[in-house]
């Protein structure tokens, strides 16, 4: 059988490696990014551009099987120098971005009562972070989003789930970024950045047949950031 997953944030960092490795177990993957470079291009905050391609993917590749939304980007700001429109793209693409991509493809994991919504959030949204208040608010935004939603949508044989890594070492940390830095590095319990393709490890299993028990969690691959 034939399976098809839609990643969003495909053509770059965690969510290249999670497109990878979900190839690798035999889907047919749709990237979604707004990289020109993407099988599909789109900018995940834009509602109705998000539901055609999911239609688009449906008509070409088959009925969506997972999703797994990984679009974002980051930014560290004070919180009185954090602007209106930084706030809301922030919103609109991490929280915004998850609710889109879901919306379009729910109603046919619902029909064929099966599906996999895995949604890449963060281990600040637990632990927060110094400067990182509006980064923290949206990744936490969507825990709140994934717990409700694996309610609602249990008792049609769908999963939802969420995966917050720690610093990872993606084109998204500078060289000088200070989650490189030694010194932060000597905190970890494992003392080292996540590699991509080890949170794509913790989704490939979330979306695969073996963890058919699991909803509503989350999983936290981040070096023991926190614990």
């Amino acid at each position: 059988m034939t399976r098809v997953a839609i990643v969003t944030g495909a053509s770059s960092g965690i969510g290249a490696a999670i497109a990878v490795g979900l190839e690798q177990d035999g889907y047919h993957v749709a990237g979604l990014d707004r990289n020109d470079t993407a099988p599909y291009v789109v900018d995940v905050a834009d509602p109705a551009a998000v539901a055609a391609a999911v239609s688009r993917v449906a008509n070409e590749l088959g009925q969506v099987d997972a999703v797994v939304s990984a679009a974002g980007h980051y930014e560290a700001v004070p919180i009185a120098e954090i602007s209106n429109e930084q706030l809301r793209r922030m919103l609109r693409v991490h929280l915004g971005g998850l609710r889109n991509v879901v919306r379009a493809a729910l109603p046919s994991m619902i029909e064929r009562r099966r599906g996999s919504i895995v949604a890449i959030t963060s281990e600040l949204a637990v632990g927060g972070g110094d400067g990182e208040a509006h980064y923290a608010a949206a990744k936490g935004a969507i825990i709140g989003l994934v717990r409700s939603l694996a309610v609602e949508v249990a008792e049609h044989g769908v999963r939802v789930n969420a995966v917050a890594p720690g610093p990872t070492d993606t084109p998204l940390l500078a060289s000088d970024s200070p989650w490189r830095a030694p010194d932060y590095l000597a905190t970890l319990p494992a003392r080292r950045l996540a590699r991509p393709q080890e949170v794509a490890e913790v989704v490939r299993y979330l979306v695969g047949d073996d963890a058919t028990f699991c909803t509503g969690e989350v999983f936290s691959p981040n070096s023991g950031a926190v614990i």
